[in-house]
């Protein structure tokens, strides 16, 4: 175990990161400063001597991952950004919270350099760090399967600091039990249990053995208490100590659970809920100073010694660097072909061949579009070795499974129908929604690997906190919902979604795709994969759909266009349009034929992604949806609201405005009118409304 080299200067730097956290949030008069002091020791030993990183360089695809679960506590991570030279200085802590900073309230992917991840809600920042665990280990097997541990360039850690409101957030519960049972061993939290939230002692509704639990989960469980001796002292050693032991148990997780107190060393307001979600005030904030032996007139006072001493992290993440590239080099001498892969992946393009894998589904049979999905996914992995997936326990329901791929699990956990392997492709997340969401967030955000994740539609309502915040960081990550209607029939009510598809659409930046039929759900996933922009979700029918005759109709190769004339009408400017997603396209379909029989020009387009189509320009979207034509029915087996921008004044949604029932969905389609007949009379009322 590697001796802590700690010397008064670090001392007077970690001192030096509490009074920046404080003078930070004294100046703007809002925010987070208790958890950045207390947690200044440990944040800085992470950054200063622990974590293997280059400042210089926060792609270096060798770094240690740094998470910070707690992301109100966002000085505690801008400060060690700031003293380490990552691109931070004074005048941006000075503008913390503030318009157009680089130090928002919460640590923002994207937006500050060496931030990993968007932690805003509690417990997310650790059910993602799991997702990197993950990533880690599979792209390991993509890039150098055969290395001995600890070996290989893409061997490195992901470190996590969380607090008592990760831990009581039930999605880390979720994340936390996957990791165990995955064995990540690259995976070290270490939790501030200070026992202070916003209503002050969380023993008034949190009392656990956070040990107990975490043991359960099969984590390796340390506890450093800074408080055991009834004096309080900040052993840093013995918290050095405990990250070193962690990372050598490399057949589990870690958690150190560390006892601080919080906002120490202030004089009055240490361990109380006032300086969790507050400023000190000006007579605390001088007393607090005055304390750890700083001019309590001077603000941000850093002193020139002390920020030279931090930013020697420059050169010391340069050497690390160099003899982590020396490593790489010779990886990818040796491997010549994995590098090429490597360097495709980190691109983001897909290889070539994945048009022609694409399965052609013929119109003679029936099919659903989940099965469908299945079958398109097990083609295209066959040429992308980076796809990978599964689902929350339902792969049988949704076909999330890669048709010959082992499963991603250690292997003694293979099951009588899961063959397994550390390095295998098939993801199983148990009855985890949202967990796989946010797991499925950290994986793309530690590299390149596309991703994916099924379960039920109506359940994305357990997976919607993760979806928002893929969107948010243009994460994407992908999501398979099946049953994606009332259609999915006896299971009644509770199961059967209404308003998901409306309430995903509301989510800026996260595209919703409906295919029609099988043909448009390969050409679905052929765009999604090929967009790197965010997330999309792809909602799939349980039941069988017609599987249109291309020779007939438009191909489907206009999915990507979001929105594409599938059935032309009889005369160039069509009387009326009947558009719709999915499952219902059919029914659109055939009520055209009828009101082309009656002398009606009906032309059908297919919507199967609202995102896409808004993508097009002036001259596409006309030319699908003609201003001029005025009679227009959507047609939809859920909420309308979201059709009223392209139904316009005069037209009609078929659509469900209410909850659902048990029966076979032949009988709801009929009951809650969503047929042709129902399509054919509101076009009626629609030209009628029109003229």
């Amino acid at each position: 175990m590697p001796e802590l080299s700690w010397d008064d200067i670090d001392a007077r730097a970690v001192d030096t990161a509490r009074i920046l956290a404080a003078d930070a949030v004294e100046k703007v008069g809002n925010g987070h400063p208790g958890t950045a002091m207390s947690l200044a020791p440990a944040a800085y030993l992470l950054f200063q001597k622990v974590m293997r990183r280059d400042p210089a360089d926060n792609e270096w695809l060798g770094r240690d991952r740094f998470i910070l679960s707690a992301g109100h506590s966002s000085l505690t991570q801008y400060v060690q950004l700031y003293l380490g030279g990552y691109g931070l200085e004074l005048d941006d802590l000075k503008a913390l919270r503030t318009w157009g900073s680089k130090t928002p309230g919460h640590p923002e992917y994207g937006h500050t350099d060496g931030v990993e991840i968007t932690t805003g809600p509690l417990g997310q920042g650790l059910a993602s760090a799991v997702g990197f665990a993950y990533a880690s280990r599979f792209e390991r097997g993509l890039f150098d399967p055969d290395a001995a541990a600890g070996t290989s360039p893409f061997d490195h850690f992901v470190y996590v600091i969380a607090s008592d409101g990760d831990l009581q957030e039930g999605v880390t519960s979720e994340a936390s039990s996957l990791a165990g049972h995955q064995q990540l061993g690259n995976l070290v939290v270490i939790y501030d249990a200070n026992q202070i939230s916003i209503e002050d002692d969380t023993d008034i509704a949190f009392t656990e053995d956070v040990a107990a639990r975490y043991a359960s989960y099969g984590w390796h469980v340390q506890t450093v208490d800074w408080k055991k001796t009834g004096e309080y002292l900040e052993d840093v050693h013995e918290l050095h100590r405990a990250v070193e032991a962690a990372k050598a148990e490399l057949g589990k997780p870690s958690i150190i659970i560390l006892k601080t107190i919080i906002g120490w060393p202030a004089p009055k307001k240490q361990n109380t809920g006032k300086i969790h979600g507050s400023a000190l005030g000006a007579e605390e904030l001088a007393a607090t100073k005055a304390v750890l032996g700083f001019d309590p007139e001077k603000n941000f006072d850093v002193a020139d010694e002390v920020l030279a001493h931090t930013r020697t992290a420059l050169d010391r993440g340069a050497a690390e660097h160099a003899e982590w590239q020396k490593g790489f080099d010779a990886w990818a001498a040796a491997n010549p072909e994995r590098k090429q892969l490597l360097d495709r992946i980190l691109t983001g393009a897909l290889p070539d061949g994945v048009g022609e894998a694409l399965p052609v589904f013929p119109a003679d049979k029936e099919l659903s579009t989940r099965a469908a999905s299945g079958k398109v996914l097990s083609a295209l992995g066959a040429v992308i070795p980076e796809l990978w997936g599964g689902s929350a326990d339902l792969a049988e329901s949704n076909n999330t499974t890669i048709e010959g791929a082992r499963s991603f699990i250690p292997s003694e956990h293979s099951t009588r129908e899961w063959a397994g392997e550390p390095y295998g492709r098939v993801l199983h997340f148990g009855i985890r929604e949202h967990a796989m969401a946010s797991i499925l967030n950290g994986i793309v955000l530690h590299g390149n690997t596309r991703p994916f994740g099924g379960t039920f539609l109506i359940f994305s309502d357990y997976m919607r906190p993760a979806v928002r915040l893929a969107a948010l960081m243009k994460a994407p990550s992908i999501f398979v919902w099946t049953h994606d209607s009332v259609a999915l029939g006896e299971d009644g009510p509770t199961h059967q979604p209404i308003e998901q598809l409306t309430t995903l659409r509301a989510i800026p930046g996260l595209d919703v795709v409906r295919p029609a039929d099988a043909n448009e759900v390969a050409w679905a996933w052929k765009t999604m994969l090929e967009r790197r922009t965010g997330p999309a979700g792809i909602a799939l029918s349980r039941q069988n759909l017609p599987v249109f005759d291309r020779s007939k109709v438009a191909s489907a190769e206009g999915v990507a266009q979001g929105a594409y004339v599938l059935v032309e009408a009889s005369k160039p400017t069509p009387d009326v349009i009947l558009m719709g997603s999915g499952s219902e396209v059919q029914f659109a379909v055939e009520a055209a034929e009828q009101l082309e029989a009656a002398g009606v020009a009906a032309r059908v387009v297919s919507v199967p992604c609202q995102e896409w189509f808004a993508e097009q320009d002036d001259a596409y979207r006309e030319s699908v949806l003609p201003a001029a034509v005025r009679a227009r029915v959507s047609v939809e087996a859920g909420l309308g609201l979201t059709w009223l921008p392209y139904v316009g004044d005069a037209g009609r949604s078929v659509s469900i405005e209410h909850f659902g029932a048990s029966a076979d969905y032949k009988t709801l389609y009929r009951e809650f009118g969503i047929t042709t007949e129902a399509v054919v009379a509101a076009a009626k009322e629609s030209l009628a409304a029109a003229s």
